[in-house]
């Protein structure tokens, strides 16, 4: 039940807006979508709009990063198999999830419990002393322990930026090469579960939200999502990534409260 009534464009509008910021800075952009979606009433179009809006934030990645991507064709070309190594967990664990679990992927009580998680490792981050490695010199069971870090970035509110930035801090790499790593290993991650899902409206013959509007909001998440690269580039330069933990810890206990005493009683 949504708890504001507005138009449908509007709802793509601020949801394109929020993805766009929120997958690249360390606060869970599917934690807020999937908050955001229950605010807003969303309703069954929300799991398709969400992937396409992962899209157009992949676009962002592909043109803010596109030199080393350019590069694992040439002089990076042992990063692709690190890729598909810390690919695989994501892959196996998400589609483990969709398939028995689907429901844990838009609880509003789980995003809310787990923004403080994130912001705990934020915090932690801060409190760990800067590593001087880059990612091309990981082995493949630290890649693989990145790539677990990706897969628990699945539970709404888990920041996928946010925990494989820290969990390549914490294996010894710069933080400007842990941050490009992880948007490296984002690539396959958002294509396949966005293929997937392509796929999916491809066989049911429609969208729930019209195709149109899902486009429109992709190309403001692409956007968007350019200037929160910068940002979160500036951010990481600045050893500043543990301030979004004072943004992410209330909200976890707003949204708690919220669900566990609030949800579906109608406003006053």
């Amino acid at each position: 039940m949504a708890i504001i009534d507005i138009p449908e464009s509007l709802k793509v509008i601020i949801l394109s807006i929020v993805q766009g910021v929120a997958e690249f800075l360390p606060i869970s952009s599917s934690g807020h979508l999937v908050v955001l979606n229950e605010f807003l009433g969303t309703g069954e179009g929300s799991v398709e709009l969400n992937v396409i809006l992962h899209l157009g934030t992949l676009f962002a990645i592909l043109a803010f990063y596109w030199r080393r991507v350019a590069a694992l064709l040439g002089s990076d070309r042992r990063v692709i198999p690190q890729l598909v190594v810390g690919t695989i967990p994501a892959a196996v664990i998400g589609l483990t999830i969709k398939r028995f679990f689907g429901d844990l992927l838009t609880d509003p009580l789980l995003a809310g419990l787990m923004f403080p998680v994130t912001g705990g490792l934020l915090l932690l981050l801060n409190w760990s002393k800067p590593g001087e490695r880059e990612y091309q010199r990981l082995s493949y069971l630290q890649v693989a322990f990145i790539g677990f870090a990706q897969a628990f970035a699945l539970l709404p509110g888990i920041s996928r930026s946010g925990s494989t930035i820290v969990a390549g801090c914490l294996l010894g790499l710069k933080r400007q090469s842990a941050a490009t790593f992880s948007f490296l290993l984002a690539i396959p991650a958002i294509a396949g579960a966005g293929l997937l899902e392509v796929r999916d409206m491809l066989e049911a013959g429609q969208t729930t939200t019209p195709l149109w509007l899902l486009l429109f909001g992709a190309c403001i998440a692409f956007v968007v999502g350019l200037g929160s690269l910068q940002w979160l580039v500036r951010c990481i330069e600045a050893g500043r990534l543990y301030l979004f933990a004072y943004w992410l810890i209330p909200l976890g206990l707003l949204v708690i409260v919220w669900q566990l005493f609030f949800a579906g009683a109608p406003l006053s």
